[in-house]
């Protein structure tokens, strides 16, 4: 990716290491052979305060043989361990005579010659050429930076004078911190090029830890864009990351409660003007269709219940009788009513529908578990036909959704039947669920006869009967299916009927809401 925050960290690191490694061969290039100088300088010194100390009142003319054997042994140590060349020597009338160390005509001749050119600067005899740069003098002496033409090489030499007759010289080669510079710049050139390469691959790995969280957390948030709230960031992390995970989280469960109170008060919005439109037309048509419903049922109790109190019959078996009509027409009047009231509350709008999510294949499989035991009393075969093995979210309120339902599979038990023209002798009911495009479709069929044409509008009606004298067979009312049509209407979804060769399928839909 262009703009990867993992490619962004890798450049960063390979860039800082690049410019520190630069920046490091810069200090050692420019500066490093003089921090070299000033320090081989400064140790010199150290070492001439030594020497200086050790040589300045040393009696060279009544110096014993063991006085000057500890002595040389002293100086050779200093020597060696600081990687330098001491003389002690001392000037007679521009003769030169070497206390320390013992050397041998060549050297004597070879130390003469380098040590002439100091003695005749001191006494203004020359001046020092250009191979010679003076780098600090102190009391007693001086320190020069010194090219030897004759072997090409640089040294660092100090000359002094501790009394009358007796000087120090020391001599250290600078050409060997010259090299150790380029070997150095060398080295941390090749260093600095293996470690970019491994630091450019443990960046990768290393930002790749915190690159991938964060692309999860991408991957979460365009879930909850798409409104799937399942998604959660589940990572146990103490990090910024797993804070933000977590936050994330919370942020889900509010825009889905969120989301849920919207859909109902848009739901609410929907049906405000058409509910007010129709209340004054329901309320008529509700009493009308009541007094009609209540007359018959209200007409049979009243002439049994006259029968009882005249003892038209005075057989207990039936009065039995008498008592068992009151009381099933009573029952029957009493369910009525409470459908009623129930179809009132939807058609009126004082019934409230509370959008919500919830799993619609669940209360499927429990209503037909609920209808088991009466199925098997008719004989009658349930059926549950899904293609999906996952839960089935939808949007709607459960309470209501639960009451179509209910009513679909007691319609199709009390009609279900067996035809004759059916190649299996079986009373069969099938619920079916199935997903069109962002729709959840729920039908119920049942085996049967089929409903006359002129007869489909009319039955999602109050009180409208196909077969009036078998709904009266089963205690209905012809309220079941008005329920059904006020429910669907009130959640702004569709629902209907099919007619088939062999039975009847009614059906309903719902907002899918499972996401991807």
């Amino acid at each position: 990716m262009k703009h990867s925050l993992q490619a962004r960290l890798v450049i960063l690191f390979a860039a800082a290491i690049i410019v520190s490694v630069f920046l490091i061969w810069c200090i050692n290039f420019f500066y490093l052979p003089s921090y070299y100088e000033q320090s081989k300088m400064n140790h010199m010194k150290d070492v001439y305060q030594s020497v200086d100390e050790l040589c300045r009142e040393v009696k060279w003319g009544t110096i014993t043989e063991d006085e000057y054997i500890e002595l040389a042994s002293q100086l050779d140590g200093f020597s060696s361990d600081n990687g330098m060349n001491i003389y002690v020597f001392s000037v007679y009338y521009f003769l030169l005579e070497f206390k320390y160390p013992k050397l041998t005509e060549w050297q004597i001749g070879e130390a003469k010659e380098q040590l002439g050119f100091y003695i005749a600067a001191e006494t203004g005899e020359t001046i020092l050429d250009e191979n010679y740069r003076l780098l600090h003098e102190g009391e007693y002496y001086k320190i020069y930076r010194v090219f030897n033409e004759r072997d090409g090489s640089s040294y660092i030499e100090l000359i002094s004078k501790i009394n009358d007759a007796t000087w120090i010289y020391m001599r250290s080669n600078y050409q060997n911190i010259q090299e150790s510079a380029d070997i150095s710049n060398r080295m941390l050139t090749y260093v600095g090029a293996f470690v970019m390469l491994l630091g450019v691959i443990v960046m990768f790995f290393v930002s790749r830890r915190y690159t991938r969280p964060i692309m999860r957390l991408v991957n979460h948030s365009k879930k909850m864009s798409e409104l799937d709230f399942n998604a959660r960031y589940s990572e146990d992390r103490e990090d910024e990351i797993g804070i933000l995970g977590q936050s994330m989280n919370v942020l889900s469960e509010k825009l889905e409660a969120t989301i849920s109170e919207l859909k109902t008060a848009n739901n609410e919005l929907k049906l405000d003007i058409e509910r007010k439109r129709e209340q004054e037309e329901m309320r008529n048509e509700f009493l009308a269709n009541v007094s009609h419903e209540l007359k018959t049922p209200l007409s049979l109790i009243r002439g049994y219940a006259e029968g009882l109190h005249d003892n038209i019959n005075e057989d207990e078996r039936s009065r039995e009788m008498y008592s068992e009509v009151i009381i099933d027409e009573t029952e029957k009047m009493n369910t009525m009513v409470k459908k009623l009231l129930s179809l009132n509350q939807l058609e009126f709008g004082n019934d409230q529908v509370h959008m919500e999510r919830f799993d619609i294949r669940e209360m499927l499989e429990s209503k037909l578990r609920a209808n088991e035991i009466l199925a098997k009393q008719t004989g009658t075969v349930l059926l549950f036909s899904c293609e999906e093995k996952e839960p089935i979210y939808v949007w709607a309120d459960e309470y209501m959704i639960d009451e179509v339902v209910t009513n679909y599979i007691s319609n199709a038990l009390h009609h279900a039947d067996i035809l004759k023209r059916a190649e299996k002798n079986e009373k069969v009911i099938e619920v079916k669920l199935i997903i069109i495009d962002e729709k959840v479709r729920v039908s119920v069929f049942n085996t049967g006869e089929s409903i006359p044409d002129e007869d489909i509008p009319k039955i999602w009606d109050k009180f409208y009967k196909v077969d009036k004298a078998r709904t009266r067979e089963y205690g209905g009312n012809g309220i079941g299916l008005s329920i059904v049509k006020a429910v669907m209407e009130a959640h702004n979804q569709g629902y209907g009927v099919f007619n088939y060769d062999n039975g009847v399928e009614f059906w309903f839909e719902l907002d899918y809401e499972n996401g991807d």
